[in-house]
């Protein structure tokens, strides 16, 4: 965004959201207003994102790999892209990869999180509010040709989810008050239902007994198919392809799921690594194609050496003998995958960002700085943290700028007393 169209955009914006931005820039944290204001190179980020998901090639998904060290602006890209990709007409969802809380093998855990932090372009609220308003809009639609609703659901879709999205679309079959009474209907209580599918589509354990009730009194009648559990995690991964599809059929272009510190995946044992390379193969080459996902990893070069350092012919001893830990080599079949790189800005950046900020600043605490010099101090700090992380040095310009904000109005004040 030029100087200019930076102008503009911040006369229309409020002063409490500019000055939210400024404080959370002062606290290292990410900003709507400042993602959108202040990222350097979005054009590059833009053509990355866009190439990635119009031309999948060599059998690759879509797919995106954002690459730098620490401090970079990763975090800040994938909460640039999250937004681009909200105005495009995707469903999102971004979230932190960690060790312990969410390890990546754990796919459970993954979905979990994925599903609670979901976003839609056009509607506040969650996947299953959604997902309960569209099904609505095609019942009455499809009442004249007979058309289900499990009718649209994937084929591939595990049995588990399919009977919940079902439930879920369905209502509640009515019973009189002289049923409600016969023992064969006492586990009829239409209250909980709601609450049961809900935890049931974000991955919580619900007993099955409970979802047979479900699926008794909402007409689900292919539930007896299979069991009512999933304990299986690629189930979980499946889910998610299936959800992506499933989007796109509900108005949406497709479902983007954005995974920042996924340098965490090296960090774990050799076991968590081998079932997370086998995960990342699924939405790297997912065969076929997927082109309603489109996932974003953020990955510093400690992933990349990892990677190439893994003994992929290590064995394991078990009771069927000897397994190989990992199914491939990961390195070698990944060695096309679609990386955008971060690096450094340059001076010419820094100086562009440096009026930005200043422009941001000023407009926000109202506030007129002194020709040339809040430029040079700006300048001077920008060569004192010659070496830190751009965070860390947005950090220090911020403060300087509140330090030349706080001397104007000293300087104001003093000349008010003198007069």
């Amino acid at each position: 965004m030029d100087l200019a169209s930076f102008k503009n955009t911040i006369e229309h914006e409020r002063n409490f959201t500019l000055r939210r931005a400024i404080e959370r820039l002062r606290e290292g944290i990410f900003d709507p207003l400042a993602v959108r204001l202040l990222t350097a190179r979005e054009d590059k980020l833009v053509r990355a994102f866009d190439q990635g998901l119009s031309s999948p090639r060599d059998n690759f998904s879509p797919h995106l790999c954002v690459a730098g060290d620490y401090g970079q602006g990763k975090s800040h890209s994938l909460a640039y892209l999250q937004e681009k990709a909200l105005k495009d007409g995707f469903a999102t969802s971004m979230i932190n990869l960690d060790p312990r809380e969410v390890p990546f093998h754990d796919f459970r855990q993954v979905y979990r999180e994925l599903l609670a932090r979901i976003r839609f372009p056009d509607h506040e609220g969650t996947f299953f509010s959604r997902w309960k308003s569209w099904s609505e809009d095609f019942a009455s639609r499809a009442k004249n040709n007979g058309n289900r609703i499990q009718a649209t659901l994937p084929d591939e879709m595990p049995h588990f989810f399919k009977a919940m999205l079902t439930a879920a679309a369905n209502k509640t079959i009515p019973l009189s008050d002289k049923k409600k009474t016969l023992k064969k209907h006492r586990q009829y209580h239409p209250r909980e239902f709601p609450f049961l599918l809900k935890r049931a589509l974000s991955g919580t354990v619900v007993p099955v007994y409970r979802l047979r009730n479900v699926c008794r009194y909402r007409s689900v009648d292919f539930y007896k198919d299979a069991p009512l559990k999933c304990t299986n995690p690629h189930d979980y991964l499946t889910q998610i392809f299936c959800m992506a599809a499933l989007f796109k059929q509900m108005g949406y272009k497709g479902w983007v799921v954005l995974f920042d510190e996924g340098e965490s995946i090296a960090q774990m044992r050799i076991t968590g690594r081998s079932k997370s390379y086998r995960y990342l193969h699924r939405f790297f080459l997912n065969s076929p194609a997927v082109t309603e996902l489109y996932p974003v990893f953020a990955f510093t070069d400690d992933f990349f050496f990892r990677l190439k350092e893994e003994d992929y012919d290590r064995i394991r001893v078990t009771k069927k003998g000897e397994l190989p830990y990992f199914d491939m080599n990961y390195a070698h079949a990944w060695k096309n995958l679609d990386v955008h790189r971060l690096h450094d800005l340059s001076g010419k950046e820094w100086d562009e960002l440096t009026r930005k900020l200043l422009l941001l600043h000023t407009k926000a605490y109202k506030w007129t700085p002194e020709n040339g010099r809040i430029q040079e101090e700006m300048e001077t700090v920008l060569a004192q943290t010659v070496n830190r992380e751009t965070r860390l040095r947005m950090q220090s310009l911020v403060n300087q700028l509140d330090i030349a904000h706080q001397e104007g109005i000293q300087e104001d004040r003093g000349r008010s007393f003198i007069y």
